[in-house]
């Protein structure tokens, strides 16, 4: 469903009914397994890759895009000028998803940040520092981060006269994990009337690619 992007009532006959499918999609999102699953297969990759299952730097970008349809939690981003959502992920340094809060595109980076680290900050004690891009910058953002959540931003900006795409430190991680998702049909837009929902879609494509590697 997520590959394809196919509606839940047209998924295919070898599966059970799609009101019996979406009920235990929806009971995994409200308590919390998809989540649960996107930690317990992290850990995993990272310990067959030779790290630590808690990993001390992580990397932090947002996305906007556009919405399908009405929902819940919408805006205007006049930067990118697009009308929707807004997606603040973060990742580890192998690009894996440690948390994302999904919100209105009118709210700033720096709002995103704030959610995100009010949210998630008491769970990722672990971390160190964490690469951005210049709009999480300014001086005083940066050491309220700190001072706040105990994360140390490492502000990567385009170097002078740089034009087009060019490959920047660290920043490129979370870059390649945009990429991944947009492989997905249906995270191409915002299709979820909740931005909760919006939020489990995007653990469920990483657990994804997560078994993947596994395999």
């Amino acid at each position: 469903m997520l590959r394809t992007g196919c509606a839940w009532r047209l998924l295919p006959h070898d599966f059970p009914k799609w009101r019996t499918v979406y009920g235990y999609f929806q009971q995994w999102h409200e308590d919390g397994t998809w989540k649960k699953l996107n930690r317990i297969f992290r850990e995993k990759v990272r310990l067959k890759a030779g790290r630590n299952t808690h990993p001390s730097a992580g990397c932090l970008d947002s996305q906007s895009l556009k919405k399908a349809g009405t929902g819940q939690e919408t805006g205007y981003d006049g930067g990118k000028k697009v009308n929707g959502r807004k997606r603040t992920i973060l990742v580890d340094t192998m690009g894996l998803l440690l948390d994302v809060v999904v919100h209105g595109a009118h709210r700033s980076d720096h709002q995103g940040l704030i959610l995100l680290g009010t949210w998630f900050a008491p769970l990722w004690q672990c971390l160190q520092v964490i690469w951005t891009d210049s709009t999480f910058g300014g001086k005083d953002f940066i050491y309220w981060v700190e001072h706040t959540f105990g994360w140390t931003l490492n502000v990567v900006s385009k170097k002078q006269g740089q034009k087009g795409f060019e490959v920047l430190p660290r920043r490129w991680v979370v870059e390649r994990t945009f990429a991944w998702f947009g492989r997905y049909r249906r995270l191409s837009k915002d299709y979820e009337y909740l931005p909760t929902t919006s939020e489990t879609m995007l653990y469920v494509a990483m657990v994804h690619l997560m078994l993947q590697r596994l395999a």
